[in-house]
């Protein structure tokens, strides 16, 4: 038995493997920007419908392995961030979530032989007040373009987060606690995915 990823995210697999977790990597390829749009529901159940669907694309061919989905998404002002992706929308992004709290949100979807975990972890951050010049330099470095909220925490990110409330490993993109309660109610315990 073995554990799949169903995404291409280094920080992902990155926790993982620093959990003893040698993961099968098989990217999802889904429309997110669809399935954003005719989200009707609340901001939990969007990023928690985009990692379900990631885990669906994948999980029939891994019958018998556990297959994590994840998406992570910034609730800054009521309104959902996704990645930036350009120089200019980070830097934009930062002008206007530094010296503010908003919310990660990061849904998980979890299958196991026809059994799913479907939960999303919410995590407060308090973004530092950023001055132009390190905006500038952190959106040049690319490290924030493909990242929701536009901000790392383990890397050149960590310098302009002043604080968090909640689960650091699902800000890096996928909580180890709600994957360790997704292995039990599968009766399965982490141990078993250790390298």
């Amino acid at each position: 038995m073995r554990l799949v990823l169903a995404s291409q995210s280094p920080s992902r697999r990155m926790l993982l493997e620093n959990g003893g977790v040698s993961p099968v990597l098989h990217p999802a390829n889904i429309d997110e920007e669809s399935l954003i749009r005719a989200s009707a529901g609340p901001a939990e159940e969007t990023v928690a419908a985009l990692a379900r669907a990631k885990a669906e694309t994948v999980a029939p061919l891994y019958p018998d392995d556990v297959v994590v989905g994840c998406d992570s998404m910034l609730l800054l002002d009521g309104t959902l961030q996704g990645k930036p992706h350009t120089v200019d929308a980070t830097v934009n992004r930062w002008r206007s979530q530094r010296g503010k709290v908003a919310q990660l949100l990061t849904g998980h979807a979890v299958h196991y032989r026809g059994q799913w975990v479907v939960e999303t972890v919410t995590t407060r951050i308090r973004f530092g007040d950023v001055s132009d010049a390190d905006i500038e330099a952190y959106a040049r470095s690319g490290e924030p373009l493909e990242c929701a909220g536009a901000f790392t925490l383990e890397a050149l990110g960590s310098w302009f987060i002043d604080s968090i409330d909640g689960d650091p490993s699902s800000v890096i993109g996928l909580s180890m606690p709600l994957l360790r309660r997704a292995l039990y109610s599968f009766g399965l315990n982490a141990s078993e995915f250790w390298s």
